[in-house]
């Protein structure tokens, strides 16, 4: 834990904002964000993030609709820095789940930039939604502390009821610290975080680059990549779109962050011959956990290696499942009854099977990844990983497809590069390491596999696809 922070007494901790305070004392006049239309240096942008946080004097949260714009970054930053905490929207909720995030909450202020304000009229938000600039005021700032309430998330998807993560500003300089650790960001590179910062993972990455004296690239990744990033926050399809689009070498990149699904070796491979310079970085980790394990390069040819574990996070096994304790986990979520389901005695697991070996954690999917076929239990995960093991094929994704005589069958959908092996040759390899049982009756090669708004994986979608058999299907099973 960092303890040579601004806070006061020994060992206090250096908040998140803090450290940005810092930065812009050393570097006032260097590049801080760069977006689509706009560019500021730390000392403009500190300057909109005081103002903005005096503006939010008194709340105690502030919900915020960001987009990839300097506008959004100086809201989030200013509510950190106020110490109120940011319930962070996203713009794939529909009516109610906004009506229910709103209500749980409770926000003084609801932030958006003006483009964002329609399309909370149309979701039904009856509340006056104002932009960063508006916010602005002269006078006190509030001052946060290690265990004040720093972000609510909402959990990924789109349909059902949303649960509410609560992180606390300890946790996220917890955060910082293994991030300044373990990968390379520092003073003067310039950090290309192209998805939008209503994704963690993206927002994240910016605040993180912000700690570290680098500017900040909110522009489409191409931009970013012409310009001579030296690093790209990225998601396993950004990076393969990355190694698609048939530009580059891009020589600049030194360092590839990675989260979200398991990246295949086979995407990896492609993404190296176009950042060819570049440390490829993926890890595990989730919304309640912060970062559990990371690997680098082209990652384990044991395609359930989730690589090692980061500094101070700990891992057990209990039925099965993966528990985790280290000072980067969640609070709990927020519910009518206040924050619960945290972790118990330091532990939490978000369902997610495993087993962990001295220091490297293998994951084997979520609790209910499994079907029943004809009686024999199959790992739907086991046969992904099958599929992604073969050169050629950079993603596979395996569903559950009703079948009258044998209750369930597994079948498989997989994006390819133009060197996959054909039908018979996928065919034989995986009867090398699947069981018959496991084996798809179906294989679709697609695209690219169906992904919700948020970018996850649409099984929904992806089984109606798969049921209706609306693609040929490359590979057929024997029944086991």
């Amino acid at each position: 834990m960092n303890t040579t922070g601004t806070g006061e007494g020994l060992g206090a901790i250096e908040l998140p904002t803090a450290r940005i305070a810092r930065r812009v004392a050393e570097r006032p006049d260097s590049a801080a964000i760069i977006s689509r239309h706009a560019h500021v240096t730390y000392r403009e942008f500190w300057q909109e993030v005081v103002h903005s946080a005096a503006g939010l004097h008194g709340m105690n949260r502030v919900a915020v609709l960001p987009t990839s714009d300097i506008g959004s970054m100086v809201a989030v930053v200013a509510a950190m820095h106020a110490g109120v905490s940011v319930v962070l929207l996203h713009r794939h909720l529909v009516p109610n789940q906004l009506t229910r995030v709103l209500e749980l909450t409770k926000p003084g202020a609801i932030v958006a930039e003006p483009h964002q304000h329609r399309r909370l009229r149309r979701l039904g938000c009856l509340l006056e939604v104002c932009t960063a600039a508006t916010l602005a005021a002269e006078g006190p700032v509030g001052r946060p502390e290690p265990d004040t309430e720093l972000l609510i998330g909402i959990t990924s998807g789109t349909t059902g009821e949303p649960k509410l993560f609560v992180r606390n500003q300890r946790s996220w300089a917890a955060t910082l610290d293994r991030s300044d650790a373990t990968f390379s960001v520092g003073i003067g590179d310039r950090v290309a975080a192209p998805g939008v910062l209503d994704h963690t993972h993206f927002l994240y990455g910016a605040l993180h680059a912000l700690t570290r004296g680098a500017a900040v690239d909110l522009r489409p990744v191409e931009q970013s990549l012409n310009d001579g990033a030296t690093h790209l926050y990225s998601v396993p399809t950004i990076a393969w779109d990355v190694a698609r689009s048939e530009t580059g070498p891009f020589e600049t990149v030194r360092e590839v962050l990675s989260s979200a699904a398991r990246w295949p070796r086979a995407g990896r491979h492609a993404l190296q011959t176009t950042l060819p310079n570049a440390s490829l970085v993926h890890f595990y980790g989730a919304s309640e956990l912060s970062f559990v394990s990371f690997d680098r390069g082209l990652g384990s040819s044991d395609e359930n290696s989730a690589g090692q574990l980061f500094d101070g996070v700990e891992a057990q096994v209990r039925d099965g499942l993966i528990f985790i304790r280290s000072d980067m986990l969640f609070d709990g979520y927020l519910t009518t009854g206040g924050v619960t389901g945290g972790p118990v005695d330091g532990w939490m697991s978000v369902g997610d099977r495993g087993q962990v070996r001295g220091n490297e954690l293998q994951l084997f999917g979520r609790a209910g990844d499994v079907l029943i076929r004809a009686g024999f239990n199959v790992d739907l995960t086991a046969i992904e990983a099958a599929l992604t093991a073969i050169p050629g094929i950079i993603e596979a994704a395996c569903v559950a497809v009703p079948d009258a005589r044998m209750g369930a069958v597994p079948a498989a959908a997989i994006a390819v590069t133009e060197d996959a092996p054909g039908s018979d040759a996928i065919r034989r390899q995986l009867r090398v390491t699947l069981p018959a049982p496991s084996m798809p009756v179906q294989i679709a090669t697609l695209t690219s596999l169906p992904r919700t708004r948020r970018g996850k994986l649409d099984r929904a979608a992806l089984t109606a696809t798969l049921t209706a058999a609306c693609r040929a299907p490359i590979v057929r099973a024997a029944e086991p």
